[in-house]
């Protein structure tokens, strides 16, 4: 079976969606980061549902 999405083949589209989803997986990890840790400085108990 052949991999539809194979990293093997790419030109400059290619380069240029990977630059893409490189910055915006740094993106997500930054908003992550900072969400966690405003949740650490604003306490336990606010945030979570536990029933």
């Amino acid at each position: 079976m052949t991999d539809k999405n194979s990293p093997k083949k790419h030109g400059k589209s290619g380069d240029a969606r990977e630059e893409r989803l490189k910055a915006a997986l740094k993106a997500n990890m930054a908003r992550r980061k900072a969400q966690a840790k405003a949740r650490a400085a604003s306490g336990d108990k606010t945030g979570k549902d536990e029933g």
